[in-house]
């Protein structure tokens, strides 16, 4: 009788040829995904600056104005002194003061260059002006 052996498990050339087909695989998906890190760190701008819009008309309605420039963002956490004094303030609007996906503060500017306030953020550069990535996201632009 012969001794036949039931062999179970891959080879090295099948183990091989699988490490190659997901390097491969890897090679084209990883740079498409790393591209577009800048370009969902823009979206999350966008729907940060909703929020603290949304936040800032809130304030408005209970206090009849906006924080001032001197009060910021910061009104929107906890109640701010000077003036305009809020008279109806009664709850945080936001959980805590905002920082863009880059780790720069929003910017706030009360009254802004063509309506009430001007929000944005200065983009991954952190400098006014810039392009793609770098480039300023203004609320009034949304």
């Amino acid at each position: 009788m012969k001794n036949l052996r039931k062999s179970s498990g891959f080879t090295l050339i099948e183990i091989m040829v699988v490490i190659v087909i997901l390097g491969v695989l890897g090679a084209m998906v990883v740079p498409s995904v790393l591209g577009r890190t800048g370009e969902a760190r823009m979206k999350a701008a966008v729907v940060d600056l909703r929020a603290i819009e949304t936040a800032l008309d809130m304030y408005r309605m209970d206090n009849f104005v906006y924080p001032s420039s001197d009060q910021g963002l910061e009104a929107l956490v906890v109640k701010p002194s000077g003036f305009p004094e809020p008279k109806n303030w009664n709850e945080p609007y936001l959980k805590k003061a905002p920082k863009d996906p880059w780790g720069y503060e929003y910017q706030y500017i009360s009254p802004g260059s063509s309506g009430p306030y001007d929000l944005f953020s200065l983009g991954a550069d952190g400098k006014p002006g810039g392009e793609g990535e770098a480039a300023d996201i203004f609320v009034a632009d949304l």
